[in-house]
């Protein structure tokens, strides 16, 4: 009863912060330099070595790289998830995916995923109690159009983008979702491309920061770039081609085909070039952000957190060996090994965050609601797993450190992993081997590319993990492995 009774207690509080002037808190104009705005973007599929800054040669991400160069880059900082959905979950929830709701990618049809409940309490959902303004702006996939998981029911003011995530394969949409209308995109009927998704909403994106410069606001903007289909408009992509050795086409889905433009990835003549677009308009795009914050005189007191929400994909023709997108680390997408999980992490403040620092600090997706709700004053997340970074960021006091991080992911046949100093635990096919079954250990201090497995070598670390891996987590009833039975609460 005690958390219901904080939520409503939330609820109210953001209800009275707003009722005298619909979507803007009334309180949200009285700024304070301890309270920043707030920016996250995350970008999809993006993998630790495919910005320059973290290793990539085949382009440049100039843009995210003076981020950089202006504030605190992460070594060690891992997702949510290893794939979308439990990733976002992670994130705006405050809990690994042992707790958060929602654990997989579990579509509903037509269009959407397995809802959050009302009864969560999201990090958007503490901002705005705390009279935030609130806009998410990009790629959702945690509730179908009009469901409880509807990013307006679960504390955003303003949506624009796709609310579901296989939509969000094809990038020039038959619609989108402004806040709780679909707004039909005529120009990209049947085969034509007269609207790329990322720059419409990108441009409302923009018009947020504009619309609340006087207000104290966090803008989340979740890329759909550069997930899997590869496609960019072709003025830029023509820059890119003939760059990139010789590339071989993917034949994907033509018009015609059942999953044309509502999944199914389309063909590509140059996917390597397409993926290089792709990332230089991503890149693009965070420089205008900075511009547009610069342009209105907000940029000193605004956080800009920039991460990934998973490992690189192979999917719609992508080429992640070629352009090394996971650095020296094993695994991809839907992996638990450290490409599908260990993704790039750039954090600036002005004058708050000492410019051009590494940290190495060992940290994951749940820690950020903790580290914004410290910094804006707002309630902290229900049950958290998540530990402020406020000390690592501001340079200021003791940093707590995880006990152990851990995954599970409820795709290729069920998947964990625990991560305690510098060793690391992976456990595949949980669905036939179970919660009992044996472990790969690795040494992350001398083997980061995780080649060389030792739980023969240290049977007790080995024992230590799987025990981690049985009480870490709790059964869920939507999400769960196939020798698990659910008994409640």
């Amino acid at each position: 009863m005690i958390y219901f009774r904080l939520i409503s207690l939330c609820l109210l509080a953001a209800t009275i912060v707003s009722c005298t002037s619909g979507r803007r808190a009334a309180s949200a104009g009285v700024k304070t330099p301890e309270r920043p705005n707030i920016i996250f973007v995350l970008a999809d599929d993006l993998g630790y070595g495919d910005l320059s800054s973290y290793g990539q040669e085949h382009f440049s991400t100039p843009h995210i790289d003076r981020l950089a160069a202006r504030g605190l880059r992460f070594t060690q900082h891992y997702s949510g998830a290893t794939v979308c959905a439990p990733s976002r979950s992670a994130l705006l929830t405050g809990q690994h995916t042992g707790h958060t709701f929602i654990r997989g990618n579990y579509e509903v049809q037509p269009e959407g995923q397995y809802p959050l409940p009302d009864s969560i309490f999201t990090l958007a959902e503490s901002l705005k109690a705390a009279g935030y303004v609130t806009g998410a702006f990009g790629k959702w996939g945690l509730g179908f159009p009009g469901s409880e998981g509807d990013p307006v029911r679960q504390g955003f003011d303003r949506f624009f983008g796709y609310n579901c995530q296989r939509l969000g394969h094809n990038y020039y949409p038959r619609h989108l979702w402004s806040d709780r209308d679909s707004l039909v995109l005529a120009d990209n009927t049947g085969s034509q491309t007269g609207t790329y998704a990322p720059d419409l909403i990108h441009d409302q994106t923009l018009a947020f920061l504009e619309e609340n410069a006087d207000t104290t606001f966090f803008l989340y903007v979740p890329s759909i770039i550069p997930h899997a289909e590869l496609i960019a408009p072709d003025s830029i992509l023509a820059s890119f081609r003939g760059t990139l050795l010789e590339e071989n086409s993917y034949a994907g889905t033509e018009p015609g085909d059942e999953r044309y433009r509502t999944g199914g990835y389309s063909s590509q003549e140059t996917p390597r070039a397409a993926f290089a677009a792709m990332v230089h308009i991503l890149d693009r795009q965070v420089g205008e952000i900075v511009r547009k914050l610069e342009e209105l005189g907000i940029a000193d007191n605004t956080l800009i957190v920039f991460t990934s929400d998973n490992g690189p994909h192979q999917e719609g023709g992508a080429d992640p060996d070629f352009f090394d997108s996971n650095g020296p680390l094993r695994g991809y997408k839907r992996d638990l090994y450290e490409g599908g999980i260990r993704v790039p992490m750039i954090a600036v403040w002005p004058n708050r965050i000492a410019a051009g620092g590494v940290s190495d600090h060992v940290s994951a997706f749940w820690d950020f609601f903790p580290t914004f709700s410290e910094l804006a004053g707002a309630p902290g997340p229900v049950r958290p797993d998540g530990l402020s970074l406020v000390p690592t960021l501001l340079g200021e006091g003791r940093q707590a450190e995880h006990d152990y991080l851990y995954w599970e992911v409820h795709e290729r046949n069920g998947r964990q992993a625990v991560r305690k100093g510098k060793w690391k635990a992976v456990r595949y096919n949980v669905n036939d081997v179970g919660l009992e079954g044996g472990v790969e250990l690795y040494d992350l201090s001398t083997d980061p590319g995780e080649t060389e497995d030792l739980q023969l070598q240290y049977p007790e670390v080995a024992e230590e993990m799987k025990e981690i891996m049985r009480v870490a987590r709790t059964p869920s009833s939507v999400f769960s492995f196939a020798q698990e039975a659910y008994r409640g609460e």
